[in-house]
């Protein structure tokens, strides 16, 4: 007993098909469903207010949503900034509060450095999204913290 080929499986099935028939006789209501004229239902004008009104207030939302984004103050961005490296700062000083300074005058050096600060921020208020300005703010804040790294801690006396 040899298996058939794919090919005369699919050739007796296709025979088997076309064999079948219906239980009953379906054409005359084929018929009568092409020749009846189709009856269109209205569809309800409140579904298209109901999508129209969706779309509106979707377009809204995200017209706000856009127009705080774009309004939201820059200072609230700064002044995160500003916080984390007062905190990182204040963090130093604690640490090296017990060590002595190689330099008498790091303080007025750090004191120079703050007013820098100062005088960027006014600037940026100014002009919030001037990228040259917070890139010269963060070099500054980069500064005090190794100006205050550096004055407790030399290079030359790490083993």
């Amino acid at each position: 007993m040899s298996k058939p080929s794919f090919d005369e499986f699919m050739q007796n099935a296709l025979e088997q098909e076309s064999q079948a028939q219906p239980q009953r006789d379906l054409w005359p209501g084929i018929e009568r469903a092409i020749n009846q004229p189709a009856a269109i239902e209205p569809t309800p004008r409140s579904n298209h207010w109901q999508k129209l009104s969706g779309i509106a207030a979707c377009t809204i939302a995200g017209l706000l949503a856009w127009q705080v984004v774009m309004n939201q103050p820059q200072q609230d961005s700064l002044a995160h900034i500003s916080a984390f490296f007062e905190q990182q700062k204040q963090s130093l000083l604690v640490q090296y509060q017990s060590q002595p300074a190689l330099t008498s005058d790091w303080q007025v050096q750090l004191q120079e450095l703050e007013d820098a600060e100062q005088a960027i921020k006014l600037s940026l208020k100014q002009d919030p999204e001037n990228a040259a300005l917070l890139k010269m703010l963060a070099q500054v804040y980069q500064q005090q913290l190794d100006l205050i790294n550096k004055v407790h801690e030399p290079q030359w006396q790490q083993i």
